[in-house]
């Protein structure tokens, strides 16, 4: 597929079907984009379509089929959105963003990746309660494995997570009760269950741990 370069054939690529609950379309809304006025549109459409499609099918479907509903916060970025995020939006730099929210350009090793920033709808409640995010990190981290890192913010315990043709898991978390690395590999704590960290939620939510 070419770079669209007419609204029909934005419409398009907005069309594809990346899995059962997410088109392309849903994946181009950007607030950066939006209030700079600067097209959120792939250049390589065939590869964010690819990457997106990986990261919806093997990551964002098995969280939605466990815990339901999903909101997308910010996923594909063309480089100039990206570029116009960089520092005062708080983007990483495009080369750092390659295979991540830059879903249509590939790695400094050539591989393909990309990632979305979500909301967890019936986590929610918990989280208002309780301010704690690291029950949902644990479980994710344990009931995804495809995933290849996740990054938690302090607004709705929001968080990145991505695929990527060589990722690895890992958390981060940007608030309290524990910020930085929850875990990653080589860390004592990345193997293994970890279910006695998220069965209080999952036993008032009736989710399986």
């Amino acid at each position: 597929m070419r770079k669209p370069g007419s609204v029909s054939s934005l419409e398009e690529l907005g069309r594809v079907r990346l899995s059962e609950n997410f088109f392309m379309r849903d994946m181009l809304y950007s607030e950066i984009a939006n209030f700079y006025g600067i097209p959120n549109i792939p250049d390589d459409p065939d590869l964010a379509i690819a990457a997106g499609t990986r990261l919806c099918e093997d990551v964002l479907e098995p969280i939605w089929a466990k815990l339901g509903r999903i909101s997308i916060r910010s996923a594909y970025r063309s480089c100039a959105v990206n570029e116009a995020g960089v520092g005062k939006h708080n983007c990483a730099r495009n080369e750092a963003n390659y295979a991540a929210h830059i879903w249509d350009r590939r790695d400094a090793d050539g591989c393909m990746g990309a990632t979305a920033c979500i909301v967890v709808h019936s986590y929610l409640p918990y989280y208002e309660r309780t301010g704690d995010w690291r029950p949902l990190a644990w479980w994710v981290h344990d009931h995804i494995p495809n995933n290849a890192g996740l990054t938690f913010f302090v607004k709705l315990a929001a968080f990145n997570i991505s695929w990527h043709e060589r990722g690895e898991r890992s958390i981060y978390g940007y608030k309290s009760p524990e910020k930085g690395w929850l875990t990653k590999a080589g860390m004592d704590n990345f193997e293994g269950s970890h279910a006695d960290e998220y069965r209080a939620w999952t036993n008032e939510v009736g989710v399986s741990t």
